[in-house]
């Protein structure tokens, strides 16, 4: 398997892409280690691993928004491991909406503190761990939104104030880093679907490769992130931008 002895830490992994993150690692030989915002959602995501890689799949219960929960998340990861060798910053508080108005406080503030402070924490506490890998990779999922590409996105104000704040935090990351050899690159998509390892949707069935006319999909996204991670270490990609549908 290529990624065997691969240790993965993956966040908001309870679905969609994260759980297809999660899954796909696993089956490709990764030891991961997830989390959701509680346990019984990540523990869902290791019930739906079928075969031996189920065994490699480590469940945990994280809210990224409470500085605690991360600090205990990190600890415990460390008790099961002596490394980290990926770490994928996947979760996020979604809120939408066209009317800042309109969204409480509580989700304003949540929203911003899951998805941005969330992911400086999870860095900062998981670093230790990446400094020991001799292949340290971080992957920071952020979304066309960050750079103000997609107006017309759903997304509420304070998601775009909250991936916007994650892009540079990810972009002033990869150059302070670098000097150590720990990589970071992030991936801006558009709306994609959300098919995970398991689907028929995953394999493109039903998909004409001819036409560009249907949306980015999982699969694609993750094999991004698998290309990067086998690249030489001395090959920084910063990041995959895409074409919003």
């Amino acid at each position: 398997m290529k990624f065997q002895n691969l240790r993965v830490v993956v966040t908001g992994a309870s679905r969609y892409f994260g759980r297809a993150i999660a899954i796909g690692f696993a089956h490709l030989g990764a030891e991961v280690f997830v989390s959701a915002r509680t346990v019984e959602a990540a523990e869902r995501t290791r019930a739906e691993v079928l075969g031996e890689a189920r065994s490699r799949i480590h469940a945990f219960g994280c809210d990224l928004s409470k500085p605690s929960e991360i600090q205990a998340f990190a600890r415990q990861v460390g008790e099961h491991t002596d490394r980290v060798d990926l770490l994928v910053n996947n979760g996020a508080r979604w809120l939408d909406g066209f009317d800042l108005e309109g969204a409480s406080d509580e989700s304003i503030v949540e929203t911003i503190e899951s998805t941005a402070a969330g992911t400086v924490l999870m860095v900062k506490h998981f670093l230790p761990l990446l400094r020991v890998s001799q292949r340290p990779d971080i992957v920071n999922m952020v979304a066309v939104c960050a750079p103000g590409e997609a107006a017309d996105s759903p997304a509420h104000e304070a998601f775009y104030a909250a991936k916007g704040a994650q892009a540079g935090f990810a972009d002033i990351l990869a150059r302070r880093l670098r000097p150590s050899g720990v990589r970071v690159f992030s991936l801006y998509p558009p709306d994609f679907s959300t098919a995970d390892p398991r689907s028929t949707e995953w394999q493109g069935a039903g998909r004409d490769p001819r036409y560009a006319d249907e949306k980015l999909t999982t699969q694609a996204l993750f094999e991004c992130i698998v290309y990067a991670v086998e690249q030489p270490r001395d090959c920084f990609i910063r990041s995959f931008h895409f074409e919003p549908r």
